[in-house]
Parts: structure tokens; sequence; C-alpha cells
């Protein structure tokens, strides 16, 4: 059975007419169809594709940070998501089920007014309050100071992130997704807003996880990174999973024209 098992998952975004326009219904875009795919225990993906292929939505779709339209999410055997029952599970449950992802944004998204260090403890310290983590505080620094001792930035623990460069900054962002300890981290283009001099700082924390079987979901345009790194490449245009496969395979050799395409164009910009 794979760690994680996605089927058949849709999302549709609700638009309204533009101005002008004699028919006020909402119009109904389609993000996202008919995704299917698994990724195994120490197994990691890179997702690739044009901006607005779906990509990130996919994401958000697997954190519950959007809700899925249609179709089922599974971990470890139990669904988490499951779009015929989902109106019935409470706020509390879709906490609890975000758990089991950890998510790094592309605008490293940190708390300004909050330390690296506390930046990384604080959604362990909320989840203790809440009966969901039973480490101790204590326990949670000592872990927090780890996870940034891991990423270099042992003497950037009391640091704000005004204080950190772009690099710096995404760091303590990948420590903080890892300190609930999450089945599977999730990248949302992790280097685009970064500088060329700090992407490679970045990329080598990440390629560190992979090397420790760390499971993985990476949507990257990095294009040498994604097959030098995941163990499969997920190709995705207009919404749709349009090729999958190993990774050195899919990039070197695609078979679909489509990601022919794509990898032709990326090359030419490269």
């Amino acid at each position: 059975m794979a760690l994680l098992e996605v089927r058949r998952l849709e999302k549709y975004f609700t638009v309204p007419k533009p101005v002008g326009s004699l028919d006020l219904r909402p119009r109904q875009i389609q993000v996202l169809r008919d995704i299917n795919f698994d990724l195994e225990k120490g197994e990691a993906i890179s997702v690739i594709g044009s901006s607005g292929s779906g990509k990130t939505t996919l994401l958000r779709c697997l954190n519950f940070l959007e809700t899925p339209t249609a179709g089922t999410i599974s971990v470890n055997g139990e669904t988490l998501f499951d779009a015929a029952k989902w109106k019935s599970v409470s706020e509390e449950q879709v906490r609890q089920k975000r758990l089991h992802f950890g998510m790094v944004f592309q605008s490293f998204n940190l708390f300004p007014q909050f330390t690296a260090l506390e930046n990384v403890t604080l959604a362990p310290l909320l989840a203790a309050k809440e009966g969901r983590n039973k480490a101790s505080e204590a326990e949670i620094r000592q872990r927090g100071e780890q996870l940034l001792e891991q990423m270099g930035l042992s003497d950037r623990m009391e640091n704000y992130p005004h204080q950190l460069s772009g690099g710096q900054q995404q760091r303590v962002a990948i420590a903080r997704a890892l300190a609930l300890e999450p089945d599977i981290l999730c990248f949302d283009e992790p280097t685009s807003a970064l500088d060329p001099e700090l992407t490679g700082e970045v990329l080598r924390v990440i390629r560190e996880l992979a090397v420790k079987n760390t499971t993985m979901i990476i949507v990257t345009h990095e294009m040498a990174f994604a097959r030098d790194v995941a163990d499969r490449v997920i190709f995705m245009d207009g919404g749709v999973i349009v090729e999958q496969g190993d990774a050195r395979e899919v990039i070197n050799h695609p078979r679909e024209e489509r990601t022919k395409h794509f990898l032709a164009g990326y090359s030419k910009q490269s």
C-alpha cells in the first residue's frame, strides 16, 4: 500500500462574470481534472509544468488549504478526504488531517514578529496546548534547535526574519514544516522567490532530505534538480497529469508530445 493515494481529484473555482456581462451567474473554472497518483514512503516526486497548469492548486488541496471538488485523498490507508462526506468534517478534524503534510511556501510566509526559533516551535506548541502533540515545551524547543542546526542556522536562532537572507528564511520555513514530523513534506516552488546565488543553498538542503529518504512532493521549475533528486516526475498541463514516471526517463526521454514541447521550450529558455 502506498503512503499517499490520490484518486480522481478535481477542483473547480467559482469566479464572477466580467463587468458588463448580461449573464451575472458565476462561472465554474476547472483547474484540476481526474488527478491520480501514488507516493511511496521515502520517495520524492517532482511536479513540473507551466505556470497555471495546476501544480500549486494540487499541493493546496493535499494540505486542505483548498477543498477539492471531487475525489479522495488517503494517507497510510486512512481516507483523509472524500468529497461525498466532507461537509460533515469539523475545523478541528481538518487541522488534525493537516498534520500529515508539511508545507513550504515559495514566499517563506514566516511570522515577522517571531524569531527563527519561535517560527519553528509555534505550531508544535499550539498543537501541544490543544492536545494534538504530547511533547513538553522543553522538548519542542530542543527539537526546534536541532532542526535549525540541521539547516545550518545554529547561529541564527534568535534572529528575526528581516535579519535573514531569503535563503536563510526559506531554510527556517523548511525547519518549521518538519517540526510537526509530517508524513509528507510539500514544497511549492521553494526557490522561485530567491536570487540565483541563494537558490543553491536551499536545493542543497532538499537534496540532503532526499538522501535521508524524506517523503516529499516538490513543485519546481529546476529541471536538473527534478531529474537528479526526485525518484519520479509528474508533468502537468491544463489541470491534468499528462505524464508521470521515473524522473530521468520522463525528463530525458518524454513520451507525450505536450511533455516534449514543455521541456524543449524550457531548454531554450535555459
